[in-house]
């Protein structure tokens, strides 16, 4: 086992979307380890104050090369980090180590055409929100007095498909846009691969958002990190699947909530089926009787977010994914 530092600059970064056709920014072994820094703001940094910018923010943002610019979407992503012995069929854990944000400014965005509400706010807007990091707080309104506990996580998590060009905008079974803001340190998450490799992405880091994250985005931060990719050439999975100290994370995604909805019901089903032994009747029930299903985000096109959490506390045994 092997710890590597990926930092952030023009060669190690991507905009916009995931290509399985990108240049690895590392690659490394299985259970290795990796310090991670991202950035964000793409698309807002000549707005933003002195607090929001760093030298290789800016060079990032002047200078990346016209080949790692993969799609529309707003994300930068670091990576992709390419695990050796990876194939299409395995799947990928990603143990969340550390997160935490590396500068003290983060921004919020109203996009016009976006958000749960686009026809009545159909200005765009952009504010950057200053962040207490010794006391892990962003007051919001400012001289307001409303205090948000900082709870960083990585919104974009996720693994090359054998398109050329996926925008990073929707989620789906390679994991990317969840915005799933239960995914904090001491989270896992299992990710089917589809690329030798898996080229891994991450980014979109959020200092603090609501379920849901109606208005499109959240305290949008750049964050660093610690992970860890371990290879699971024992598990077979077509859909990611997540868990914390304390619960299981089953996700669906869909054009509807509705739609999403279903899809995390049916995978929380699965999970139980292959995991707990139930009968797939049982475990549609154990689903209304104990799992609570959650709006992950509302907001990404074409792909909406809900995601189940059930309670390890409830399972007769420890589940070992």
């Amino acid at each position: 086992m092997s710890h590597h530092i990926l930092k952030a600059t023009k060669d190690t970064v991507h905009l916009g979307g995931f290509s399985h056709l990108l240049t690895p920014s590392l690659t490394v072994e299985s259970n290795d380890t990796i310090a991670v820094e991202t950035y964000t703001g793409f698309y807002v940094y000549d707005k933003a104050p002195a607090a929001f910018l760093t030298p290789e923010l800016i060079d990032i943002c002047q200078n990346l090369p016209a080949e790692r610019k993969i799609a529309q979407g707003p994300h930068l992503l670091t990576g992709p980090i390419y695990v050796n012995n990876a194939e299409p069929g395995d799947v990928l854990e990603v143990e969340l180590i550390e997160i935490y944000p590396s500068l003290p400014v983060g921004f919020n965005a109203i996009r016009s055409g976006w958000g749960a509400l686009r026809q009545k706010f159909t200005q765009p807007a952009l504010r950057f929100i200053d962040l207490d990091l010794e006391n892990k707080i962003a007051e919001f309104p400012q001289h307001s007095g409303i205090k948000i506990p900082l709870k960083p996580f990585f919104g974009i998590l996720g693994v090359a498909t054998p398109e050329e060009n996926r925008s990073s905008i929707p989620p789906g079974n390679y994991g990317g846009n969840i915005d799933n803001r239960e995914l904090q340190v001491g989270a896992k998450i299992y990710l089917p691969i589809f690329v030798t490799g898996a080229l891994f992405s991450i980014g979109d880091g959020h200092s603090a958002q609501g379920d849901g994250e109606v208005n499109v985005t959240a305290i949008e931060t750049s964050m660093n990190g610690t992970i860890k990719l371990k290879l699971r050439k024992d598990l077979q999975l077509q859909i990611p699947i997540a868990e914390t100290p304390t619960d299981i994370i089953t996700m669906g995604f869909g054009n509807t909530l509705d739609e999403a909805l279903e899809k995390a019901v049916e995978n929380m089903i699965y999970f139980l089926e292959m995991f707990v032994n139930l009968s797939p009747e049982d475990a549609y029930v154990l689903c209304s009787l104990a799992v609570n299903f959650r709006i992950s985000q509302a907001v990404n096109s074409p792909q909406k977010g809900v995601h189940g959490m059930l309670s390890k506390s409830i399972l007769p045994q420890l589940i070992k994914i």
